[in-house]
């Protein structure tokens, strides 16, 4: 039975909340995802996110898109060799305390990156279950999401599903208010996952955006003001690798979700200082640096 959510609501105003490490070594965060031609989403989108919040970010691109900020109009898998071979390079030089894993196309290659990570045993892990890009297409085959449940979720320490992605993982409707994204929940929980953010950004008529972080035997609920913008690409992509990068960091995981939520926060609060395409444009990364900052 799961106990009554918690409410935590997001304070912007801390400087602390971008504070890096106090570690003398240089935090490691590897990113397994696809690569973005238009640099707002993917393998981009994570570096910038793991650098601006203060980690060393080593990449292994799984698929090369040919997309921009008004959508996907080509995706070539990385041949599974390959793959392989980046994740032995990196794994046996660096020590990478924290992987974040993005979108892996198809089965084949998501049981490679699932044999790697338990080769490698990395103390942290949270999977961004990318299946459908801002635009609406489809980036994650639908044969491999049980692949993705069975081979890579177990080895887990968060997933970071939106509700389009939350609802095709347990095969329901996608939630329309915050009703029926809570009524989420109990299914979600089933999953073999040591817990889930459930994101709420596309419940668009809400004045906050509020996400769930799911725990076996409770909820927290983390709430942050709606920030009205038309540059929202890599949201999800950005979102989880500042997790990822602040969880290597020393951060518990509460703590590192919720660094990650007001990072990603300000990200888009700032994202229309910047005017790069004519879909939707990306977040604001670097906004800390800023002059306007």
């Amino acid at each position: 039975m799961l106990k009554a959510i918690t409410n935590t609501s997001t304070d912007f105003s801390s400087e602390n909340s971008l504070s890096k490490t106090q570690n003398q070594s240089t935090p490691i965060v590897l990113t397994i995802a696809g690569s973005d031609s238009g640099g707002g989403a993917g393998i981009q989108a994570d570096i910038k996110a793991m650098s601006a919040t203060g980690s060393y970010a080593c990449s292994v691109i799984t698929a090369i898109t040919a997309q921009n900020t008004l959508g996907v109009s080509a995706i070539f898998p990385i041949p599974l060799e390959h793959i392989e071979k980046q994740l032995d390079a990196v794994f046996s030089d660096l020590n990478i305390v924290a992987v974040k894993v993005g979108m892996l196309a198809d089965s084949e290659i998501i049981k490679v990156v699932a044999d790697k990570i338990k080769q490698y045993n990395p103390e942290f892990l949270v999977v961004d279950p990318v299946m459908v890009a801002t635009s609406g297409d489809l980036l994650l085959k639908e044969s491999a999401i049980s692949t993705l449940k069975s081979e890579l979720f177990p080895l887990a320490d968060l997933i970071t599903p939106n509700l389009p992605e939350g609802a095709a993982l347990i095969g329901s409707d996608i939630p329309t208010d915050e009703h029926q994204m809570q009524n989420m929940i109990s299914a979600l929980c089933q999953l073999d996952v040591k817990s889930v953010l459930l994101k709420g950004g596309h419940l668009e008529q809400d004045t906050n955006s509020n996400d769930l972080l799911i725990f076996p035997h409770h909820v927290e609920q983390l709430t942050a003001k709606r920030i009205n913008t038309n540059n929202t690409h890599g949201t999800g992509c950005t979102l989880s690798s500042a997790i990822a990068s602040y969880l290597a960091q020393g951060h518990e995981l509460l703590q590192a979700v919720k660094l990650g939520k007001q990072y990603i926060s300000k990200a888009i609060a700032h994202a229309d200082e910047l005017e790069i395409g004519s879909g939707h444009g990306p977040v604001h990364h670097f906004f800390a640096g800023h002059k306007n900052v």
